[in-house]
């Protein structure tokens, strides 16, 4: 195919206007990048020494208090479980558990049934009514309670809690 030479000559002035445009193209786009590169540096500083050490200082003075006395509070409520709670639940099991022993020795109901004359009539056992459901199903949420404050207050948690050198947002080791 053969071309006019005003036409091939407007097209080597075209494609020449193509090169410049190209190149003026890839100069943007190396100073956007260089421009994105500082903006990403200026935010990291500007992480580094505002967003973290308000971040901190937020912790420290919102987070950490409460956790704080959540934590003497747990103590606290453990130690009087095991002061008060733990010795008159052990004192009535022991109980229970002795007259349950003596109630099953011989030499007892031998006793007992000479003592009750055969011909006695048992009244009929009346049932606890609601009273008695509410009273046993109280017992069993106030030992459940027990129960896991104990398991709250003796179970590992050493791993919870992260030290105080330590600072995940400032990007330093120690």
């Amino acid at each position: 195919m053969s071309l006019s030479r005003k036409r091939r000559k407007e097209l080597d002035h075209l494609r020449s206007s193509a090169e410049e445009l190209w190149e003026q193209q890839q100069a943007v786009l190396n100073h956007a990048n260089d421009v994105a590169r500082e903006a990403s540096r200026q935010l990291s500083h500007l992480t580094r020494e505002e967003v973290a050490p308000r971040v901190r200082d937020s912790y420290a003075q919102y987070v950490r208090p409460g956790v704080d006395q959540a934590r003497e509070l747990a103590r606290g409520t453990g130690a009087t479980i095991e002061r008060t709670v733990v010795p008159a639940l052990g004192s009535a099991i022991g109980t229970v558990l002795s007259v349950g022993d003596v109630a099953r020795d011989a030499r007892v109901r031998a006793a007992f049934n000479r003592a009750i004359p055969q011909k006695t009539v048992v009244p009929e056992k009346k049932s606890s009514g609601i009273g008695g459901t509410i009273a046993l199903a109280a017992a069993v949420l106030v030992a459940a309670g027990v129960a896991y404050a104990v398991w709250q207050t003796f179970r590992a948690d050493d791993e919870l809690w992260v030290a105080d050198d330590e600072s995940p947002l400032d990007g330093t080791r120690p």
